[in-house]
Order: C-alpha cells, then sequence, then structure tokens
C-alpha cells in the first residue's frame, strides 16, 4: 500500500512540475492556446494529488477506528475475565445433591398458604435478573471498556521490545526540521523572482523600433480535412491577420507572399522590436484557427542599404 501511494506521489509531482514548467514556456513564447492546455492538465494533477491525500487520510483515520475498537473490545474482555461470578440469590430454590450432605440434616420449612406465591414471585424474579444481566451487561461493560481504551498501554507496532523499555518521548527529528525549514524558505524566496521574470517576459511594452527595413517571418501551414491549395491559403492569409495584430508595435503595412506549397512569407515594414518578433512567431506557432497548424521555418530582418 505504501509503495502504490509512493508511486502515485511520484507521478503526480513529476506531472505537475512537466505541466507548470510547460505552462511557463508557454506564457513566455506567447502561445496562448498550448499555456491553457498545459494550465488545464496541471488543474486536473492537483485534483489528482489532493484526491489521493484525502484517500490516505481517510485509510489512515479508518485505521484509528479499527484499532480503537479492537482496544475497547481487548479491554471489554479483560473485564470480562476480571469480574467475580454472579452468586445464587435464590439458593432455597436450586436442586440440593443428597450425597454431599454428608449425612446431615436439612430442613425445607415452606408456609403452605405462602408457598405457590413465592415461588411464582421468585421464578419471576429471577426472570427478571436474567433479562436484566442479559441486555444491560454488555452495553454497560462496552462503555466502561471505551473509557478505559485510553488508559491502556498502546500497541508497540514492529517492535518485539517491552513497553517499559521504549523511550516515553520520541527522538527529536532536527535534521528533518532543518531541511523543511530551508525548502519552504527556498521556495518563498523563489517565488517573488519567478513572477518578475514570468511578467517581465509577457507584458506588452513599448520597445525602441530597430534600424531595418522590415521583418520576414516564413512559415508552413498544414490543414486537416480540406488539403486543397484554395483552403491552405484562406488557412494562411486567417493565421497572418491574427496574428499581426498581436504585436504592440504599429504593423499597418503587413503583407502574405506564398512562396511553394505550404510555405508562405509575412513580411512587417517597419521591421518589429524583438518582443514583438517573439510574440508574432509564437501566435504563428499557436496556430488557433480551427484545424490548422504552422511551423515557423525561419525569420529575418532586412536592413537598410545607403
Amino acid at each position: 500500500m505504501k509503495a502504490i501511494r509512493l508511486v502515485g506521489y511520484t507521478f503526480g509531482g513529476l506531472s505537475a512540475v512537466y505541466a507548470g514548467y510547460y505552462t511557463v514556456l508557454y506564457l513566455t513564447r506567447w502561445e496562448w492556446q498550448r499555456a491553457l492546455i498545459s494550465a488545464a492538465l496541471l488543474l486536473i494533477v492537483e485534483v489528482f494529488l489532493a484526491t489521493v491525500l484525502l484517500l490516505t487520510r481517510f485509510s489512515r483515520l479508518e485505521e484509528r477506528l479499527e484499532q480503537s475498537d479492537a482496544r475497547i473490545e481487548d479491554v471489554r474482555k479483560r473485564l470480562e475475565q476480571t469480574r467475580a461470578p454472579a452468586p445464587n440469590r435464590f439458593n432455597w430454590l436450586s436442586s440440593v445433591n443428597r450425597t454431599e450432605l454428608n449425612g446431615a440434616q436439612r430442613t425445607f420449612v415452606f408456609v403452605p398458604v405462602l408457598m405457590v406465591a413465592g415461588a411464582a414471585l421468585s421464578g419471576l424474579a429471577l426472570v427478571i435478573q436474567k433479562v436484566a444481566g442479559a441486555t444491560a451487561r454488555p452495553g454497560a461493560e462496552r462503555r466502561l471498556a471505551g473509557r478505559l481504551a485510553a488508559l491502556a498501554a498502546p500497541p508497540v507496532a514492529g517492535s518485539t521490545a517491552r513497553l517499559e523499555a521504549q523511550p516515553a518521548v520520541p527522538p527529536a527529528r532536527t535534521g528533518r526540521k532543518v531541511i523543511a525549514v530551508v525548502t519552504a524558505v527556498a521556495a518563498l524566496a523563489m517565488v517573488p523572482v519567478l513572477w518578475t521574470a514570468l511578467a517581465d517576459a509577457t507584458q506588452t511594452r513599448a520597445e525602441k523600433a530597430p534600424a531595418s527595413a522590415s521583418t520576414t517571418m516564413v512559415f508552413r501551414v498544414e490543414t486537416r480535412g480540406d488539403e486543397s491549395a484554395q483552403a491552405v491559403q484562406l488557412a494562411a492569409q486567417d493565421l497572418w491577420e491574427t496574428c499581426r495584430r498581436s504585436t504592440a508595435a504599429e504593423n499597418g503595412n503587413a503583407t502574405l507572399n506564398h512562396m511553394r506549397d505550404g510555405v508562405y512569407a509575412g513580411v512587417v515594414r517597419p521591421a518589429l522590436p524583438p518582443h514583438d518578433v517573439m510574440r508574432l512567431r509564437g501566435c504563428i506557432e499557436d496556430a488557433s484557427t480551427n484545424r490548422t497548424s504552422a511551423v515557423v521555418v525561419g525569420e529575418g530582418q532586412a536592413e537598410y542599404r545607403g
């Protein structure tokens, strides 16, 4: 059981790290569709880990309840062993073995008028006593055992040593506490650093325009289903018109040229800053158009010629 939980925690932890890494990576590349998919996968893994943790806690709680019931039952059995046998409250009604008298004379005196009434009342009292003892004793003893279970010696699992040889207070695990504190401090210190890096990579900001005439983005477009030249052309045009508006810089002069089968070259004049080039490339490779995928095969900038 422990091995299964360890495998589940390991698999879930690695999957969460993997999904979180690619979520951040796609965000920095401005590939929003892929980032959403990775973030959804990260949420699924987190729910899986939370479910495994809750099931583990419930299993431990059930084990504790079973151990508590077992200890109560053990205490109740001990109470039964230490209980004195119930005395016979109606000795005069019990049968007598004549051989046990050893010649002694025993006189049985009954009042003739009260004989029948006394026997009836005694029998009724005996029935009431038996019913009361059969119904009240187990519940009372179980409640008493439940109260005394807290005073019983706890079982020592996985150890053959006597209870007296066990330490009253477990040894302090200083090394684990130090490692936990250092890990928590390091994680808290990394949060603002990662947050600043992610915000810097994904924010929209004005940049200085480069000293180039234009920026060229060469990409290949593929469609699923309808693979005709007209369908590919429409998909490429739709993708280019969508992605060229994702840049912060003005790009009113942006043309799309068909080079060969499925390969197109988008030209933006004037040239885009590096951050906008990254945003344009990420948008093209993200390919949010239905049943369309695109891959950037090259990019460059044309220098001014004096």
